[in-house]
């Protein structure tokens, strides 16, 4: 018996989405065969051995509306001349072509929002793009019948605004089955130090990272701040961190696979997730780290965003700060660390993993592939 097929496709370089990671491994478990189609950037780290077919494209630009253009044409392209049974389009910058080559072939189409992409804050600048990226969601969306969104929040939003029911598969990460977590000291890190992680693929802007930087300004030498990923701020970052003369209380570490993450998380001793409520995107936002964070045991500090703060009210895993001035973040911070209710918040994390893992929230996803 000849398998279904089913071209996954992505704007980014594959290397760290755990999402559409973990939505390949549904198809795979599913008997389809599967091709992930993504972009080779010039910095893109190999990639580990999976059980389905990955492709990079090269492309000559890596940002900018010609990237966009091109890519685009590329993905095109390729959906049009590869076999598949099923296309399943990861946000609306890969939309476009999905939609165009599954009416030429009469196939099936999944779309996925990973977020509200035309309230992202780098479109709120520029009118212009964010007409064209809006103007492709409403023409296109409304004629969909299998759309999936990452919380219950966004599912709202769209189905309201597109009157087309929006399914929600929350980024639970897929508990890595790890037999013992790597020393301190294997990992390279302090041993005595009270360590702050703020980690993510996208650590860009009005996600509090400058101010997170700034608040050890106020903390003193047993704190330190572990910044683990990758983002349009970075560069920001280290040369704040130079201009502050915080290079003993801030380290940075490039983005890694999940696996490796999860031995430097859960050696931390507080995670941090302060997304600015500036726009709708962020406002109802739950990002992939705050599960990261429960299922390596740790206490949280966050912002009062509508999905955190659910998460974080009915399990009592940590505190949230009221502004994002660095002072205040440093307080929080302090008094986080020193609560009598510390252990507390860390002992429930383990009821909030158990209850909230990818075993169980993959049945959405298995129920709309399969209907």
């Amino acid at each position: 018996m000849v398998k279904k097929r089913v071209i996954v496709s992505v704007i980014n370089d594959l290397a760290t989405d755990q999402r559409v990671a973990r939505t390949c491994q549904v198809f795979v478990d599913l008997d389809y065969d599967v091709l992930l189609v993504g972009r080779k950037l010039k910095h893109s780290s190999p990639l580990e051995k999976r059980p389905y077919i990955c492709k990079r494209m090269s492309l000559l630009f890596e940002q900018g509306p010609v990237f966009y253009f091109w890519f685009n044409i590329r993905l095109f392209f390729v959906l049009l001349f590869n076999k598949a049974d099923v296309l399943f389009s990861n946000d609306l910058d890969t939309l476009l072509p999905n939609y165009l080559v599954s009416k030429i072939k009469h196939i099936p189409l999944i779309y996925d929002s990973h977020e509200i992409f035309c309230e992202v804050p780098e479109l709120q600048k520029n009118s212009f793009k964010k007409k064209i990226w809006e103007w492709i969601e409403s023409w296109i969306v409304p004629k969909l019948n299998k759309c999936i969104t990452v919380n219950k929040s966004i599912a709202n939003y769209f189905t309201n605004k597109y009157q087309v029911p929006f399914i929600f598969v929350r980024n639970i990460p897929q508990y890595p089955k790890l037999q013992t977590i790597k020393t301190r000291e294997e990992l390279k890190l302090p041993y005595g130090k009270k360590i702050i992680i703020f980690q993510g693929a996208g650590i860009n802007v009005q996600r509090g990272a400058e101010e997170l930087v700034e608040s050890f300004k106020y903390l003193d030498d047993t704190y330190l701040l572990l910044i683990i990923g990758s983002g349009d701020v970075i560069s920001t970052l280290k040369n704040m961190v130079i201009s502050l003369q915080l290079s003993t209380k801030v380290m940075f570490l490039d983005k890694m696979s999940a696996t490796s993450l999860r031995h430097y998380t859960a050696n931390a001793n507080i995670g941090i997730t302060i997304d600015k409520d500036t726009n709708l995107n962020y406002h109802f936002s739950l990002p992939n780290k705050v599960f990261d964070y429960i299922h390596s045991g740790i206490p949280i500090l966050a912002t009062q965003l509508p999905e955190i703060q659910m998460l974080i009210d009915r399990y009592k895993i940590g505190l949230f700060i009221h502004n994002h001035q660095p002072s205040h973040i440093a307080e929080k911070i302090i008094e986080l660390i020193n609560s009598q209710n510390y252990l507390e918040y860390k002992s429930n994390t383990i009821i909030a993993a158990v209850e909230n893992n990818w075993d169980q929230e993959r049945q959405k996803l298995i129920q709309l592939i399969t209907q």
